[in-house]
């Protein structure tokens, strides 16, 4: 179910000119209370593709008394600009990877911690636990509401310069990464020079040779044309990336018990939708690539396991930062859904 976001472009340029006010439409001259949601995804992505499915049954089980308007491809800004819209209530939602959201709420980094999840179904059970829950809480101190977490997937590396088969072939490529510390830090460990940068700036940096590579989920590679400029993929599956579905908590406390009991249906079923999607994506982009020319590399598992262990001082700096209770109940929690 694929919904084209015609005319959304020319709403988001009317919206950036005229300078919208924070304030959210309310009912008092019946007039919908407008819902603004950015993503930095291209509008074919599977995220995207979520906030539309959001759209759509928010608007319908509303009445259309919720305006639910969907803006893609960072058209409003990449995360941190969006989040900081959100703050400030002039962007109402989004759904944004847990780096960006640790720049405001800390905690979040554990789930940027490499290797922490064996697959997407461990990752799933242990975010939509009551751990991933209590996490969320950690939100409304920023001016922010969490509402469950969809799905990013795996980041894999890509580069213009070789094929990567083992850690030796990653010494030394530039390599663009979210705006994270623990990013940073894993990508130095594995011996490459780490550049964060804003992903709607990313396609440009690698087209000019900026940076020699990215790394991102195979959607990502495959909706906004990495491929174009990357012909080697390695599928090191280093982060599992979940996207937390967050409002700008002035919009949220602006609606009534009734309209949040929608919200949230909205976005449980809106992630159910994505999370599907997202694995469809996934699974059809490694074989798009290979149809473009892409070399596509499987590590073998002593690689994966030399790759996992260079990471591991990556570990020891959040340990030492946010102490080891909290990631000690996640990897608990992620033991048991694996088993």
């Amino acid at each position: 179910m694929k919904r084209l976001g015609l005319g959304l472009t020319f709403a988001a340029g009317a919206f950036l000119i005229s300078g919208c006010s924070p304030e959210v439409s309310g009912n008092d001259n019946d007039e919908p209370k407008k819902m603004r949601l950015a993503v930095a995804t291209s509008e074919d992505r599977s995220l995207t593709q979520g906030l539309y499915e959001f759209q759509e049954i928010v608007e319908e089980e509303t009445n259309g008394e919720i305006d639910v308007e969907v803006y893609p491809s960072g058209v409003l800004g990449g995360d941190r600009k969006v989040l900081e819209g959100m703050q400030l209530n002039t962007i109402q939602g989004t759904t944004v990877s847990t780096g960006p959201v640790a720049q405001f709420a800390p905690v979040f980094n554990l789930f940027d911690l490499p290797y922490l999840f064996e697959d997407r179904e461990t990752a799933h059970e242990t975010l939509d636990s009551s751990i991933g829950e209590e996490l969320l809480e950690e939100l409304p101190e920023q001016n922010l509401v969490g509402l469950n977490y969809w799905e990013n997937g795996f980041r894999q590396l890509t580069n213009s310069q070789r094929e990567i088969d083992s850690l030796e072939d990653v010494q030394g490529l530039d390599i663009r990464t979210l705006e994270n510390d623990l990013h940073l830090q894993l990508w130095n460990e594995l011996g490459a020079n780490p550049t964060p940068m804003s992903y709607t700036e990313l396609y440009v940096g690698l087209e000019q040779g900026t940076v020699d590579g990215q790394e991102n989920p195979v959607g990502n590679v495959v909706n906004d044309n990495f491929y174009e400029v990357q012909p080697y993929l390695t599928e090191t599956d280093h982060v599992y990336n979940a996207s937390l579905f967050v409002l700008s908590k002035p919009f949220w406390d602006s609606l009534s018990d009734n309209e949040k009991t929608i919200v949230e249906d909205a976005a449980e079923k809106a992630k159910e939708y994505q999370r599907g999607l997202n694995e469809e994506e996934s699974e059809e982009g490694i074989e798009f690539l290979k149809e473009q020319g892409v070399t596509v590399t499987e590590l073998s598992e002593s690689e994966k396991e030399e790759f996992e262990e260079a990471a591991q001082p990556v570990y020891d700096t959040f340990t030492e930062e946010h102490g080891s209770e909290e990631l000690d109940r996640i990897r608990s929690r992620a033991e048991e859904a694996g088993n």
